[in-house]
């Protein structure tokens, strides 16, 4: 597992925005993951554990962490691949609610306030947000970003993921990145949490710093 410092404390919100993993599968990527913890008790599969989300390793997949420089919060969860990266975190939800539906049309929003664009589109998991955000190149050019954000409604929880990469700009030819994802699992804990609050992230003991 690798993770990395980042400087921004900025608090995320459900509407904001190990050494390398081992270059083996976890197991078959059914179509109803990403899983609850519940679901997966007893099934011999190790996992990273960082606290709310525990993260199997996945072929071709390295895991990495982003860690607040001030307080050693981690931020941010990514698998990263040679053709794209996936970022994810999960957030409290109500109780057979649909938080996701919530959500995305103020991810949306914020998207054209910041000088993007998103659209929907129908995917695995239901509707999804194609983005264009334009960004600024450290040689002073911009450029157009593309991200696929997507909201997974589970057990008191969801879990949005944003696809870079050709998981984003061709979705139908990478499914693999997908499989990934639904081999992600939740773990909501039983406190009590403001709905759209982020499920805290830990680090683990025997994590890498890498600048």
């Amino acid at each position: 597992m690798k993770f990395r410092r980042k400087a921004d404390t900025t608090p995320v919100t459900a509407d904001g925005s190990a050494e390398d993993a081992a270059d083996a599968t976890a197991g078959p990527a059914g179509p109803t993951g990403p899983f609850d913890v519940s679901q997966v008790e007893g099934d011999g599969i190790d996992r990273a554990d960082l606290g709310s989300v525990l993260v199997p390793a996945i072929a071709d997949r390295e895991l990495r962490l982003q860690v607040d420089e001030q307080s050693g919060q981690v931020r941010a969860v990514m698998l990263a691949g040679s053709d794209g990266a996936c970022e994810f975190q999960a957030f409290a939800a109500p109780r057979n609610g649909d938080l996701w539906s919530e959500v995305r049309p103020q991810i949306a929003a914020d998207m054209e306030r910041r000088g993007g664009q998103a659209t929907e589109r129908e995917g695995r998991w239901g509707t999804e947000l194609v983005c264009q955000m334009p960004v600024r190149r450290p040689d002073g050019t911009t450029a157009t970003q593309p991200s696929r954000v997507i909201g997974i409604n589970g057990e008191r929880w969801m879990l949005r993921a944003s696809f870079l990469g050709r998981p984003a700009v061709d979705p139908d030819s990478a499914p693999e990145w997908e499989d990934a994802l639904a081999q992600i699992v939740v773990r909501r804990g039983d406190q009590a949490m403001p709905v759209g609050e982020p499920l805290p992230v830990t680090l683990p003991d025997d994590a890498r710093r890498v600048r």
